[in-house]
């Protein structure tokens, strides 16, 4: 699996786990990072720390890419100005527009999404939308010059699992971009199986900070995610719609 490398934005990666930080337990970023394998963790900007002996970047390892979002904009304008923040900051060209005016569900909002990713990307950001698994909006997400797409499994922080999983598989199959599933994952059986699909890649979070061993269920993320990959590139065996097939061909049995 390791020659199985995957690129975005011009940089190239092995992992195909991304570690969605916004739960910030540094034993989860830790173990993601060792366990997990993770190449790419997400930084909440406008996330406070309450604890400043913790830093949370002193916790990511040099050669793990820093992968901001905007998570607490609320339209394009806020999204815009907080990814031109992280830029500032030195964290890169890097940024996952997250935008919710929606307190209740928590659901994006792909109209303001859209808005957001034509300007950054005309900036030169490396863009990764998060959105609501919808054709039409994603075909405009990569028409405004999206990196990738980034469809919500389920709502996020839920551990439903791949709840919008027929949408998800329209958008794998039409769109030319890496699809990177986001958001519900709760189980590693739920990564390996969209990875199973033809997603590039899957982002968690809340499903291993919420774990009672996170260093094992970083490491089970891990191995779900290459196996899913693995069943994929192997060309999944066909399903039948009805009766049966047997197994083993049933003549030329010895016969008393």
């Amino acid at each position: 699996m390791n020659q199985d490398t995957w690129t975005l934005g011009g940089h190239t990666f092995h992992s195909r786990f991304i570690l969605g930080s916004g739960k910030y337990d540094l034993n989860l970023i830790k173990a993601s990072v060792e366990q997990g394998g993770a190449e790419i963790i997400t930084l909440a900007l406008r996330r406070v720390n309450t604890r400043p002996e913790e830093n949370i970047l002193d916790y990511i390892p040099e050669g793990v890419t820093l992968l901001p979002n905007t998570s607490g904009a609320r339209n394009a304008e806020e999204a815009v100005r907080l990814a031109r923040l992280a830029r500032e900051m030195g964290c890169g060209d890097f940024v996952k527009v997250e935008i919710m005016h929606d307190s209740k569900y928590l659901l994006p909002d792909n109209y303001e999404t859209v808005k957001a990713t034509k300007i950054l990307a005309d900036e030169g950001f490396i863009v990764m939308p998060y959105m609501y698994p919808d054709l039409n909006a994603a075909r405009d997400m990569v028409a405004a010059g999206a990196a990738c797409i980034m469809p919500l499994a389920s709502p996020i922080g839920s551990n439903k699992g791949l709840a919008t999983k027929t949408f998800i598989q329209i958008l794998i199959d039409e769109i030319d971009l890496p699809i990177i599933v986001d958001a519900g994952i709760g189980r590693p059986s739920q990564a390996c199986e969209a990875m199973e699909m033809g997603a590039a890649a899957i982002m968690a979070n809340t499903a291993i900070a919420t774990a009672g061993d996170i260093p094992a269920m970083a490491g089970a993320f891990r191995k779900a995610i290459e196996a899913g990959r693995s069943a994929y590139l192997s060309g999944l065996g066909r399903v039948l719609d009805r009766g049966a097939s047997a197994s083993d061909p049933l003549t030329g049995f010895l016969h008393d």
